[in-house]
């Protein structure tokens, strides 16, 4: 067995193992590994126990330490298990790894250029498909196990099974199983079952049927595990164990490992059938947990890793393998390094709820020792779900929403790596949880498992979000089991086991099998043939691939650089590729590859170029089209290839040179167009006519026709194709369009319901397929639901109208307001609308108006007026005016108090050379104020400066003194602000060392340690491990101004530990080890000896040592010994001996005496003592037998291997003849089969051939033999309690009556006494002897007798666990335990104290507990020190209990505290005694109860509480008593105004608003704003608030120039940066522009929708940029944007362009010129008088339409006598100074109308 580093020397050693392959039958196979030694050892190869050598196939290379075995060809016969096996003199190592040979795929069938997707199982042939796969299964020993599989598939596939990626016949002999093949249920498919007939140990893994037939393979598998059952079985007593492997004849091996860190152990272990393996641990079998693992590795080993070693996991470890042929042990020692600095408190194991909290806790030795939490190998951050906080020593780890996979191993490690390990245990519905990841290599089997509490659940596997299938699941009451095998690549990902709400992940990595590609194909040729084809050959690639493979074919069109995969074919030689396999007519090319499933090799290029021409064929025909009247109608086809054709239309054929064309002129026009293989005909807005018309198209090959069928179109809407939503303000004009299919179509409108009726309010007008409802001038009581209905189909409208929205001109900004009490405070806001309601609030609440608030309006003008502010009416104010808002803020300063920061009394505390500033803040800025100190008025220096800022009032001490301190006012009239500065010298600080310094020395040196401080004066405290030093000889403080040091003249070891300079405000920190000198081994100088010494003889081994008082330890073949009656150890000055008063020959061995820096070596030999006949011990009494009786002459030798010689009557014995030689053990044996009458003399047994050897003599007398005799004697025998104990003697003759006695009693035959006979033997056993049972057995027959002793030895009782020494405080309870391999009697053992037995004493007492006892003594005391031990009759142990005084010492320290201002502090303390009275001190100043002073003492707990704190408060903190001191600091700092809720970064659409938001501590803060480093100013898009304790900043109208970083701060607080971007709106058209027509005066509604909401855009008309007003409506809904015109006129028709950054969209607008009318005409005759001016005036149909105006038919031109005026639609004709010739008719004429009318002038 190994352990994880190994041992270094010079037996050979394993650098890397060999790995297990698995290759196809034919290829090669080659296993490599590195082995090193000194001498470099002798490799050997072996398979199945029997050594390989070199052959044709076989080989075995070697590289220096590399060696390796290479096979060529592998055949099935070659797979199983390789052994590497080195040797060399010092030792042997193994290593061992498994070759898999597989059978390579059958062949597929020859591919087909146009390949065929294959039929489903059931259906056809196909490749095999799983109806059901094996399940996993749990088991107990013995039990037997049937595993089935059925599989669909054509033909019927073959079936084999696998074990762990092995053939069953190369793990099992085949009694162990049976095949059982048969059909599946249903007949659909076949099966195959493995039959187990008596599950072990071994047959534990994943089993995985494999299905093959010609179309693919497919594989299921299934996990079989095997326990132990509860009590093992009794074995079989006659069945004696052979052993595979020797056993271990050496003592254990030793591995060290450092505590924290894991130990690996390996055994490898051969037999068959294949062991089984136990693990055991201080001789207690060892099962599987969270830090102990078993498995087995690909190389076939078994490992036991113990994971983050801890001092309880050290002992012997073994690892026992058994099988039915024999059973062999390895094991190994585990010793665990502890680390100097260790955790005071180590973490303990903990449970949790799923969901609940775990909390893990531990102490480590000093406060500023970083410390690190680990999750197994993951490090732990802090986190919500990883709260880590410290508390002085104490290091604690609470896990939050605990779930499955937080089951684990944690650690905690501080520097050095020490680390302490606890485990977590999550209770919940999944009690095993996921290891967190698995690797496997690619082609192996994955099996991954979970425990749940309640039986018969199910899970829910899964990977990566998706659900895996059921074939590979298994569950079995409480287990689940995932089982993959063969894994791929794609089987890698994060797998799931979901269970309700609990769920546990794994994250699967397969790691993938480096394979080379296969080479290219060889000798590639082209043939071009005839008939439209070419031929292709090629050779298969040199060498050949070691894995199936096939041809892939390629195609490449000349002038094209795109390849195309023709198809794929198996074997190499020619292929003949047809024009059908091209698509379209060309010169093309071709190349070839090689494809295996490990690559592609490079492409192989067929010279030249082929013409091929493909042969086209009808995929999708021509079929009958049927539209309405007035559509397009489409005809297509699909052909194999692309080719032109020719298209007819009633038998004529179509020019397809022209992309469109007319059948003839004025007639059906159509478009032909061609996409690859689609053909397609378009016939444009066909006609009822042509209803019938018959459609062709021919090419090669090709010919199909369809027919054209046009029906009458039902009406319907063409626009809104869906519910139209619009929004109007008054007095707009409304147009809703309704646009019909039909032209002429009539159409009734309704409005929520009701059918509408005209007015001048509501006109309906209809023009060819538009319906329209116009609103002229559009009122709110319009709103609702239009519909415009006809024949079944309806469009609706919704419009909505609304007032104009009101805006606020003024202000646009925040306003601040500050006033006094009884000040009149005016707020006043300016908007767009006279008429527009508004409201005002107050902190959210409307205003009401009262005798305290006035209300205001004066037309756009709104005000809020308080006659006589007070302070209360202070707050925000908002002015609302439909959907904006205007902001005040009010602040109202009462009068009677002009100071208004600070409230209270200042307390200033700062140390010398500060910056100290008092400010004071006042409610008018034009105050003055006077400075005092002391009661004197302040002058202003360098040293002392008086500053004004607006309400601001500052006294500043750019650099304070001791002297500057005293109370400081700030006065005016009777107010006064007061300001208590104290002034104190700075801390002292350590200037050296700076970090905590090691020291190192040996004992009695001189050991320094240096400190150097800021101040010279400043006083220090020495102390170690927590404790003040005291000057003394051995101990020397020395002060030099700002220097001190601690001298140790003469260091020893006991003065080491941790020192500290404590300096008040600073400390400086030094661990100190002292070291003792080395410990040599003086005498004798050689550090290996050779002794010899006889048996039994005494033995002493010495060693000198020096120093005198070094400690040594003795060991024997690596183990310490023990001190017993056959061994003693011995201390007198420098020498130490260790002394055998006995030694026995097993007493040989190496023996090393071992100090803390070299050791010594005996090798001790110890010689038998000379061969002794031990019985009988004198010559027996002549032996009287008859002839042809046996004669059987035994003795016993005091040696087992002593040679010995027999002699007859003086002549040596030759064996044969009747005559037999035996050794059984120490006995020999002469036998003579059947006496005669020469046998009859003196019989010698000489131990040795030397003269005067030791001999026993025996003499044989032949004579007649008596009726009945025995003819051997008893044998003495000596048996252990418990075991059976078997008499056996030898009668003559065969029938003889025997008669047994025991102590002179003749025997009963009972369970106990057994009595058999078989043939001449008699037997007598005694089960379960027990020590009563000693005693003389004898045997009777006839007038003989024999006896034999029987001892019954009493079985040792030993101690597994010895005592351990133990160190206790006075007044502890106190266990010392032992433990004992077996249960003993009571009394069985017995305590003692120096020696003697325990005295009588109540506060001792004893308890067993099984095979433990333990002695208890409670409240020890310094009486109870010295050495305790506890004896059996067979062993011994001791150990040392030392009780210390009970010391006071503090368990838990003051810690130092931080308080804010006007707080409280709570220092406690915890003593090791009760009833201390002790005396706490600040400042070196004891403190004394009072109001803000509590000091409490409970038990050992001491407590004192400080109230309303001060800056001054500051200061050291320190509990007294006797010589014990502890002190902590007390900071107290001013409240600063803090942000108490950040900033947070924004993103935000360009043109939106962006508003950031943080919250202060205190409402009273300036809050300056930055971007990008630079302040910022309120503007009009920039709006800068402040609410309470919250700060805005509102950025409307966000552009790309807005982005960056803003950041806040307020004094020394900041809030950010934080990062602003703005997102560029990427603006696209969702709906364009439709064209619209129109007539003169009616209007016109262009919709463009948008895919962003908050997009602006702007509207053309031909060139000319439109605004809103007039007869331009431009709204936006939403995405939505509309332009509304109307009234329109001829000169408005162009092209309308619709704009949103770069998206633009482009319609017509068409205006059709109606004719000029007259609607209104000048009146038939006018009469008017001289002198007078007349004015006839018409108006037409539209403005700007031309009227001329005539008299008597002449057309008059503008001049003094007529004045033509046009405004609008409206004409008038103006006659100045009119005379009596002016009298006439006069004629407008518009257009065709015209207006006449008769002017009469009256008067001269």
């Amino acid at each position: 067995m190994k352990a994880g580093s190994g041992d270094q020397g010079s037996p050979p050693c394993f650098l890397r193992f060999p790995r297990p392959v698995r290759v196809v039958s034919g290829a090669e196979a080659e296993l490599k590994c590195v082995v090193l030694g000194e001498p470099p050892p002798i490799v050997v190869w072996e398979k199945g126990g029997q050594q390989l050598a070199a052959s044709e196939r076989l080989s075995f290379p070697a590289d220096g330490a590399e060696h390796g075995l290479l096979l060529s060809g592998a055949l099935p016969t070659d797979a199983g298990v390789y052994v590497c096996r080195a040797r060399n003199a010092a030792g042997e190592a193994y290593a061992a790894a498994a070759v898999t040979v597989l059978e390579p795929p059958a062949p597929e069938s020859e591919p087909q250029p146009a390949e065929r997707p294959l039929p489903p199982p059931g259906t056809g042939e196909g490749a095999p498909v799983f109806l059901a796969g094996p399940r996993s299964q749990w088991v107990l020993r013995g039990a037997q196990v049937v595993l089935t599989c059925q599989v669909g598939g054509l033909p019927a596939p073959a079936l084999y099974w696998e074990k762990d990626g092995m053939a069953l016949d190369e793990v099992w002999d085949s009694g162990h199983f049976t095949l059982e093949p048969g059909r599946a249920e249903g007949g659909q498919g076949v099966s195959l079952a493995l039959r187990i007939l008596a599950a072990r140990l071994p047959d534990s893994g994943v089993y995985v049927c494999h299905a093959r037939n010609a179309h693919g393979h497919a594989q299921a598998g299934a996990l079989l595990q095997v326990h132990q059952p509860p009590e093992n079985p009794p074995e079989d007593p006659d069945e004696a164990p052979k052993p595979v492997v020797e056993p271990l004849k050496c003592a254990p091996k030793t591995f060290w490992v450092n505590e924290g860190k894991h130990a690996k152990f390996r055994c490898y272990v051969m037999g068959k059938p294949e062991p089984e393996i136990e693990w055991h641990w201080e001789g207690r079998p060892l099962l599987s947990d969270r830090r102990r693992l078993m498995y087995r590795d690909r190389d076939g080993g078994f490992v036991l890793k113990v994971l983050y070693c801890q001092a309880k996991d050290r002992g012997l470890y073994v690892c026992a393998a058994r099988n039915s042929a024999g059973q062999t042990l390895s094991a190994v020692q585990l010793h665990v390094k502890e680390p100097r600095l260790r955790f005071t408190r180590p973490l303990q194991d903990v449970e949790g709820r799923e969901h609940g909290i775990a909390v893990l806790e531990c102490k480590v030795p000093n406060s500023r020792i970083p410390t690190a939490w680990f999750r197994e190998d993951q490090r732990l951050l802090p986190c919500r779900k990883y709260e880590q906080i410290e508390e002085g020593t104490v290091r604690r780890l609470i896990i939050h929403r605990l779930k499955a996979d937080d089951d684990g191993v944690y650690l905690c490690e501080m520097r050095g790596r020490v680390r302490t390990v606890a485990n977590v245990t999550v209770k919940g519905p999944i009690l095993r949880r996921l290891p967190r990841k698995l690797d496997v290599l690619e082609g192996e089997n994955a099996v991954l498992l979970v425990e749940t509490q309640e039986a018969g659940v199910e899970g829910h596997w899964s990977r990566d979000g998706d659900d895996l299938p059921a074939t590979c699941q298994s569950s079995s009451g409480h287990m689940h089991a995932l089982v993959l095998p063969g894994v791929t690549r794609e089987d890698a990902g994060e797998v799931t086991f979901s269970l309700g709400n609990s769920r546990t992940t794994t994250l699967l990595r397969v790691k993938c099998v480096k394979h080379s590609p296969p080479g290219p194909p060889v000798l590639a040729e082209m043939f071009k043939g005839h008939k439209n084809t070419v031929l292709l050959t090629w050779k298969p690639p040199e060498p050949a691939p070691e894995t199936p493979f096939i041809y892939r074919l390629e195609r490449q069109e000349v002038g094209s650089e795109d390849w195309i995969q023709c198809f794929s074919i198996e074997k190499a030689g020619a292929v003949e590729v047809p024009g059908d396999c091209v698509p379209s007519e060309g010169d093309y090319r071709f190349r070839v590859c090689t494809v295996s499933e490990h690559g592609r090799s490079p492409h192989v290029v067929f010279h030249g170029s082929a013409h091929l021409v493909p042969t086209a064929r009808l995929v999708a025909g021509l079929e009958d089209v049927q539209v309405y009247d007035g559509e397009d109608a489409v005809f297509s086809l699909d052909l194999s290839t692309i080719i032109q054709g020719t298209w007819f239309l009633n038998g004529e054929e179509l020019k397809s040179h022209e992309p469109e064309g007319q059948v003839e002129p004025g007639a059906l026009r159509y478009r032909i167009e061609q996409r690859g293989l689609q053909h397609r005909l378009l016939l444009r807005a066909v006609q009822h006519q042509h209803s019938g018309a018959l459609v062709g198209f021919s090419c090669p090959g090709v010919q199909d026709s369809a027919a054209l069928t046009i029906q009458e179109s039902p009406v319907h809407i063409l626009s809104p194709e869906d519910k139209v939503s619009l929004t109007f303000t008054t007095s707009e004009r409304v147009v809703l369009t309704c646009e019909l299919s039909r032209v002429d179509f009539p159409a009734c409108w309704y409005k929520d319901g009701q059918e509408v009726e005209e007015s001048e309010s509501l006109v309906v007008k209809m023009d060819g397929r538009k319906h329209r409802l116009i609103l002229p001038a559009a009122e709110v009581r319009d709103s609702g639901e239009f519909e415009c209905r006809t024949e079944g189909v309806s469009a609706f409208f919704s419009v909505t109208v609304r007032d104009p929205p009101v805006h606020i001109l003024d202000p646009q900004e925040h306003v601040f307001v500050h006033a006094i009490t009884s000040e009149c405070v005016m707020l006043t806001c300016e908007v767009d609308r006279e008429d527009a309601p508004v409201h005002w609030y107050k902190d959210g609440q409307e205003v009401e108006e009262s005798d305290f608030v006035v209300l205001e309006k004066e037309g756009p003008h709104h005000r809020l007026v308080l006659p006589a502010a007070q302070p209360p009416d202070g707050g925000e104010f908002q002015f609302v005016a439909g959907d904006e808002r205007a902001y005040f803020t009010v602040t109202i300063t009462d009068v009677s108090s002009w100071i208004v920061y600070p409230s209270g009394k200042v307390y200033v505390a700062a140390v010398r050379l500060e910056r100290v500033v008092l400010t004071c803040e006042l409610c008018r800025p034009w105050a003055e104020v006077r400075w005092t100190k002391d009661g004197e008025e302040v002058v202003e220096s360098p040293a002392l400066l008086l500053q004004k800022e607006d309400t601001v009032r500052r006294l500043v001490l750019p650099a304070v003194q001791l002297e500057d301190s005293g109370e400081y006012l700030c006065e005016i009239d009777d107010e006064s602000a007061s300001f208590t500065v104290t002034v104190t010298e700075p801390p002292v600080r350590i200037i050296y060392p700076r970090d905590e310094m090691t020291l190192i020395a040996v004992s009695l040196e001189c050991v320094v340690l240096r400190c150097e401080l800021s101040r010279q004066d400043a006083p220090v405290r020495w102390y170690k491990d927590g404790l003040e030093v005291e000057e003394s000889e051995a101990l020397v403080l020395e002060s030099d101004g700002p220097h001190h040091r601690l001298v140790l003249p003469a260091a020893q070891p006991e003065q080491g530990g941790e020192f500290v300079c404590d300096a008040g405000d600073d400390s400086a920190f030094f661990t100190v080890t002292i070291t003792a000198p080395p410990e040599k081994i003086v005498h004798p100088a050689a550090r290996s000896l050779d002794l010899q010494f006889g048996a039994p003889g005494r033995v002493v081994l010495r060693c000198e040592v020096a120093p005198a008082g070094s400690q040594v330890r003795w060991y024997k073949d690596g183990l310490e010994v023990e001190v017993s009656d056959t061994l003693l150890l011995g201390a007198e000055g420098p020498v130490r001996t260790l002394t055998l008063p006995h030694a026995q020959p097993e007493d040989a061995g190496e023996y090393v005496c071992e100090t803390r820096d070299e050791a010594v070596t005996f090798n001790v030999s110890v010689a038998e003592p000379p061969v002794q006949f031990l019985a009988p011990e004198a010559s027996p009494a002549p032996l009287c037998v008859a002839p042809g009786e046996p004669v059987v002459l035994s003795c016993e030798v005091s040696r087992a291997g002593a040679l010995v010689f027999w002699s007859h009557n003086g002549s040596p014995v030759q064996e044969g003849k009747g005559l037999e030689f035996q050794a059984e053990g120490p006995r020999r044996i002469l036998c003579i089969r059947a006496a005669e009458l020469t046998h009859a003399g003196l019989y010698t047994c000489q131990s040795g051939t030397a003269p005067g050897a030791p001999s026993l003599s025996f003499t044989v007398q032949v004579a007649e033999p008596p009726q009945a005799k025995l003819v051997s004697e008893l044998t003495p025998l000596t048996v252990h309690e418990g075991d059976d104990a078997t008499f056996r003697c030898e009668v003559s003759p065969p029938d003889a009556e025997v008669t047994w006695l025991r102590n002179g009693a003749v025997v009963t035959p009972g369970p106990q006494l057994e009595i058999g006979e078989h043939g001449l033997s008699r037997t007598l056993t005694v089960r379960g002897c027990q020590l009563d049972d000693a005693g003389t057995v004898t045997a009777r027959a006839g007038g003989t007798a024999t006896s034999a002793r029987l001892h019954v030895r009493e079985t040792e009782l030993l101690f597994l666990r010895r005592l351990q020494d133990v160190r206790a405080e006075e007044g502890q309870d106190v266990c010392l335990e032992v433990e004992t391999g077996r249960v003993g009697a009571a009394g069985a053992v017995r305590w003692l104290r120096a020696g003697e037995p325990l005295p009588h004493d109540s506060r001792m007492s004893m308890a067993q507990d099984g095979h433990v006892y333990r002695l208890f003594i409670h409240g020890v005391v310094l009486a109870d020190q010295g050495t305790y031990g506890c004896e059996s009759h067979h062993d011994r142990t001791l150990a040392r209990l030392s009780v210390r005084p009970k010391q006071l010492r503090v368990l838990r320290p003051l810690e130092d505290m931080t308080i804010i201002e006007g707080g409280s502090a709570t220092f406690q303390l915890e003593l090791s005694q009760e009833g201390v009275a002790g005396e706490w001190a600040r400042g070196g100043v004891r403190l004394q109860p009072g109001p803000k002073c509590h000091v409490h003492a409970e038990g050992r707990t001491h407590r004192l509480v400080l109230s309303s704190l001060g800056p001054a408060d500051s200061g050291c903190v320190s509990f007294t008593v006797d010589s014990l001191r502890c002190a902590a600091r007390l900071t107290v700092r001013e409240a600063p105004v803090t942000i108490v809720r950040g900033l947070q970064d924004l993103e935000v659409t360009e043109g939106d608003t962006a508003t950031l938001e943080c919250e202060l501590s205190q409402a009273l803060a300036d809050v300056t704003w930055e971007k990008d480093g630079c302040l910022l100013t309120p503007s009009p898009r920039l709006r800068l608030q402040a609410l309470g304790t919250r700060r805005l900043l509102q950025l409307r109208r966000c552009s790309p120039l807005d982005a960056g970083t803003y950041s806040c701060a307020v004094g020394a607080a900041r809030a950010g940066p934080v990062r602003l971007a703005v997102r560029e709106r990427n603006v696209s058209v969702l709906s364009e522009l439709r064209s619209v027509r129109a007539r003169e005066g009616d209007g016109a509604t262009f919709e463009c929708t948008v895919s962003e909401v908050e997009t602006t855009g702007s509207w053309e008309l031909g060139s000319r940029q439109l605004r809103p007003g007039g007869h331009v409506r431009i709204r936006q809904e939403g995405k939505k944007h509309i332009l509304v015109l109307s009234e329109l006129r001829p000169e408005d028709a162009g092209e309308v362009r619709f704009q949103a950054g770069p998206a633009q969209s482009v319609a017509q607008l068409e205006v059709e010129a109606l004719p000029l009318q007259m609607c209104r005409r000048p009146p038939r005759e006018k009469t008017v008088l001289v002198g007078r001016r007349a004015v006839l005036e018409v108006t037409v149909s539209r403005s700007g339409g031309h009227v001329c105006w005539l008299r008597e038919g002449v057309e008059l031109c503008p001049g003094d006598k007529y004045e033509l005026r046009s405004h609008g639609p409206t004409h008038s004709l103006v006659i100045h100074d009119v005379r009596p010739e002016d009298q006439g008719t006069y004629s407008c004429q518009a257009g065709q109308d015209s207006a006449h009318t008769r002017l009469l002038v009256e008067g001269e």
